[in-house]
């Protein structure tokens, strides 16, 4: 199984700049593709950002044009690149792993990271 652990969240003013890290162990080789989302207080999860290893990525509106997720599979290592953050960014953040139904299939979710970003 894939495990991923989350570094780098924060408490930033509206404006400023975050960058996120998520490291993953295990059977990476198992990983479809690589993703962020997050979670703000009272609100479902969302997606945020997809890498799929192969310079493809995707993005939700809302961070298209400020996040950057990128991926060092020589280290296994994804990031999310955070620029002009504003307060409708705080959220809990997590890393998830899509995992190919040859090994088992289903999403694998990190513990999180917190941003916070002030006005």
């Amino acid at each position: 199984q894939v495990q991923l652990v989350e570094s780098g969240g924060g408490s930033v003013q509206a404006g400023g700049s975050l960058r996120l890290s998520c490291a993953a162990s295990g059977r990476t080789d198992c990983s479809l593709s690589m993703n962020w989302h997050r979670q703000a207080p009272g609100k479902e999860r969302e997606f945020v950002a997809t890498s799929y290893g192969n310079g493809a990525s995707s993005y939700s509106d809302s961070v298209k044009g400020r996040f950057t997720i990128s991926e060092d599979t020589g280290k296994n290592m994804l990031y999310l690149q955070m620029n002009s953050l504003q307060p409708e960014d705080t959220a809990m953040y997590y890393c998830t792993a899509v995992v190919r139904s040859l090994c088992g299939g289903g999403v694998v979710w990190g513990l999180g990271t917190q941003v916070t970003v002030s006005s």
